[in-house]
């Protein structure tokens, strides 16, 4: 095993005296070609070019002698420390950290980021760095080649964002250019970079100015409760859109960030509003114009972002992106059997009847889902006098993919 491995942080500015100093005894150097390229490099030391780090660990970990690791920014930040310090290399690391590219990125647009959602794109995650910038106002991603700019700006389509596009920053070649979403597939940019992704309304109390209390997306904006009373939402609810069956939907779907939502028959735009406000993106979907209207005006009073769109369900859904939990608010079991056909990992609907339930849980099942079915019944009391004011009844479904199918 190596005597002592340190990972150097560079972002272009000269080294630091420790980084200096570590390099001089350095009998090994693994970093990427403009790493290695670095005059303070020891031309004697062995020279690991760095595509795998964990290749490069296993070479480090039987090495005898000193080694250093230099990467791009804050090796501490989504780099390479996480990985030698697994625990089946073994190693013991001293970091020497430089400037994160985020917050030289941030830094170069001269934004602040602490409210900033911060995100890793490559191809195997691409689809839910995506869903984070349909979701949240502020985002900067850490790109990846076939996972850059322009796969951001193709999957966003339908959706308008800024792009500040940070490439090969502390370089002499570094440049910073902002386009909006949709014109970005039209560029070839270079690698390495990051994209600042920024676009729709700022959630309810929040400034600018005055900062918050924690890095990232405050789960506490906005009202409590995963529910809000019909009064939220300027007007009626539909009977599928109580307050108990849309808390049991949220709880039965669970949206997350970096999910994406589909809410088919949106009615009032209470579900969208609610499943957005936990931070996943959501495509809601209704054929009535003034349903869109009361799911935008949903979505403005609660400072979320949604994705409207009119149509009927289930020809609509063909062109949208592939969901990951989907609520069946409206449309009956051909609608469903559509959604099946999609393979989202969870899917909720109601039925009014047991027939009709039996009839929607049948087709899951048959398209391979586990699917569990609830009576619920709510009875809304007048606390004044105990009286029943409202009672409600409908029969929830839960649909979930058998084990054997793994989500995207």
């Amino acid at each position: 095993m190596a005597d002592r491995v340190t990972v150097i942080g560079w972002d272009g500015s000269p080294l630091t005296a420790a980084a200096r100093s570590a390099l001089s005894a350095a009998t090994l150097v693994a970093g990427a070609a403009h790493h290695l390229a670095l005059p303070e490099v020891p031309p004697t030391a062995e020279r690991i070019r760095l595509g795998s780090v964990a290749l490069a660990a296993r070479r480090i970990a039987g090495h005898r002698g000193t080694a250093v690791v230099l990467a791009d920014g804050d090796p501490g930040f989504f780099g390479v420390v996480r990985t030698l310090r697994a625990p089946e290399f073994g190693l013991e690391v001293e970091v020497v950290p430089a400037v994160s590219s985020v917050a030289a990125a941030f830094a170069r647009a001269g934004m602040p980021w602490d409210d900033a959602q911060v995100v890793v794109a490559h191809r195997r995650t691409l689809r839910r760095a995506v869903n984070v910038c349909r979701a949240h106002t502020k985002v900067a991603v850490l790109t990846s080649p076939g996972a850059g700019p322009a796969e951001l700006g193709l999957l966003l389509e339908g959706v308008h964002r800024t792009f500040v596009i940070c490439e090969e920053l502390g370089t002499e070649r570094e440049q910073v250019t902002v386009v909006t979403s949709d014109k970005a597939p039209d560029h070839t940019w270079r690698d390495p970079n990051v994209v600042i992704v920024i676009g729709g309304p700022a959630a309810p109390g929040v400034s600018g100015e005055s900062g918050g209390w924690l890095a990232g997306r405050d789960p506490g904006a906005g009202p409590r409760g995963w529910t809000q009373p019909a009064e939220a939402y300027d007007g009626p609810l539909g009977e599928g859109e109580t307050d108990l069956l849309r808390a049991a939907q949220l709880a039965r779907l669970g949206p997350r960030v970096g999910d994406l939502v589909w809410d088919i028959g949106c009615g009032s735009g209470a579900f969208a509003a609610e499943a957005a406000r936990a931070g996943a993106a959501v495509i809601a979907v209704d054929r009535e114009l003034e349903a869109c209207a009361r799911t935008d005006a949903a979505a403005r009073h609660f400072g979320v972002q949604l994705q409207i769109v009119q149509g009927t369900a289930p020809h609509v859904l063909e062109n949208l992106p592939e969901p990951d939990v989907v609520r069946v608010g409206g449309g009956g079991a051909a609608v469903v059997s559509a959604v099946a056909d999609r393979r989202p990992q969870r899917i909720v609907t109601h039925a009014a009847t047991r027939d009709a339930a039996e009839l929607v849980g049948r087709d899951l099942t048959e398209h391979g889902y586990q699917v569990e079915c609830a009576l619920i019944q709510s009875v809304e009391l007048d606390t004044r006098a105990w009286t029943e004011t409202e009672r409600s009844v409908a029969f929830l479904l839960t649909a979930e993919l058998g084990r054997r199918e793994a989500p995207r």
